[in-house]
């Protein structure tokens, strides 16, 4: 098998690759990794250094790829399937990788400064700073609803990167920091996304890991077990 994928079930950025793979039957080995572990977090940083995952390791081309998008596009570029996640057409394209980083830089990061700041000792905890967060949360959560109007998904009628990224960051920031009552779109987006078959495949294999999510009371029932499917 080419691909082998370091991640971990619970990480919001490792279920944004998963996604695209699921999306594309991509066929890969896992790996999960336990960043608390010496020495699987040096094994890790032996492939890049930064430490972080996901990183995808390519036997079969000798090559390491990190970062979401890069892998995402990687896959798509040596090993496609038959949803991309970057459309052809070049506008549409621009589009995807745009409300890509949207979603990672304007949801998801600062849902995990959130997030983080519980995991800090009391004594180091950053109020200032979670209340950046959230401010951040506030305007990313306003021009989400504006942008949604009248789209089924982050650009158009297709599924894209995009909402592989948007899928679990706005599954956590929900949590973390709840939406507005009248941002219907956005609302009904993240409706869509949770019942999209990837997305729940993706929380069915993260479910074991739940309870260490530092917002675990937060999580509402319906994500603790499957659904019927519509």
């Amino acid at each position: 098998m080419a691909l082998t994928l370091y991640l971990h079930p619970l990480a919001s950025f490792c279920h944004k690759v998963l996604i695209a793979f699921y999306e594309n039957e991509t066929v890969f080995e896992r790996v999960t990794v336990d960043l608390g572990d010496p020495g699987e977090a040096a094994a890790l940083m032996a492939k890049w250094p930064v430490g972080k995952i996901p990183v995808l390791h390519d036997t079969a081309r000798d090559r390491v790829v990190a970062e979401t998008s890069i892998i995402i596009e990687y896959v798509q570029q040596h090993y496609p399937g038959p949803a991309p996640m970057l459309p052809e057409d070049g506008e549409q394209e621009l589009n995807a990788r745009l409300w890509d980083r949207a979603f990672d830089l304007y949801v998801a990061a600062p849902m995990q400064r959130i997030v983080g700041d519980r995991l800090r000792p009391v004594d180091s905890r950053d109020p200032y700073g979670v209340a950046e967060a959230r401010r951040s949360l506030d305007t990313a959560y306003a021009m989400l609803d504006v942008h949604l109007a009248g789209k089924e998904w982050a650009i158009g009628d297709r599924f894209t990167m995009a909402d592989c990224a948007a899928s679990p960051a706005l599954f956590y920031a929900s949590m973390v920091h709840p939406f507005e009552p009248d941002y219907a779109n956005l609302a009904a987006y993240f409706e869509r996304l949770q019942a999209r078959p990837s997305m729940r495949r993706t929380l069915r294999e993260a479910r074991p890991w739940f309870s260490n999510f530092p917002y675990r009371e937060a999580m509402p029932d319906r994500f603790l077990h499957d659904e019927p499917e519509s």
